[in-house]
């Protein structure tokens, strides 16, 4: 998917994405004055750990987990996280915070010896799991929404949340292609 075509994925002056179902979460704020959105971060997420489908990652990000729906979500419910956006298996694009806010995706974090990475950087979510391929649909919606980031933004540099959390996380994984998604930008 050499030179992805961004069309339909423009943002507005706030940094919505016309191609995403809009779903706003409270889990967010304001970037800090001056700061400049210089990185995307892949994660991928799955809830249950390991299920796809559903409305778990929906009612996380929205603060309206119920810790009482499957075991695993009792450690997380009360957790206040979000991220710009999430890109289902199908290729389904959702945001959920507006690119010129600041997400709360990345936890204690460091990118070139800055931290802080919620500060100036665009969450993905992948819904998946550290050892699952993810899905060509997906593929295919990330790289016109990196390249709609990146006309909006200039150049960006791409991490992982292992690599501005090291030790700490180890997503999106080993599945995840980034040689296919650079080639792509």
């Amino acid at each position: 998917m050499h030179g992805a075509d961004s069309t339909g994925f423009a943002l507005d002056a706030a940094g919505w994405c016309a191609a995403a179902r809009r779903v706003p979460s409270p889990h967010h704020d304001a970037r800090p004055a001056g700061a400049k959105v210089e990185l995307v971060v892949i994660h991928n997420i799955s809830l249950p750990p390991g299920e796809f489908g559903g409305p778990w990652i929906d009612e996380l990000f929205l603060g309206r987990l119920d810790p009482r729906a499957h075991p695993y979500f009792e450690d997380i419910a009360a957790r206040e996280v979000s991220s710009h956006f999430l890109i289902r298996r199908d290729g389904s694009l959702t945001q959920y915070v507006p690119c010129e806010a600041r997400a709360w995706h990345a936890g204690v974090s460091s990118w070139k010896g800055v931290s802080r990475c919620n500060d100036f950087s665009i969450g993905i979510e992948l819904e998946g799991a550290d050892d699952v391929p993810f899905a060509e649909p997906q593929y295919e919606t990330l790289a016109r929404l990196a390249r709609a980031l990146f006309d909006r933004y200039g150049t960006l540099d791409l991490a992982g949340h292992s690599d501005i959390a090291p030790g700490r996380k180890t997503d999106p994984g080993l599945w995840f292609e980034w040689d296919r998604v650079r080639a792509a930008l």
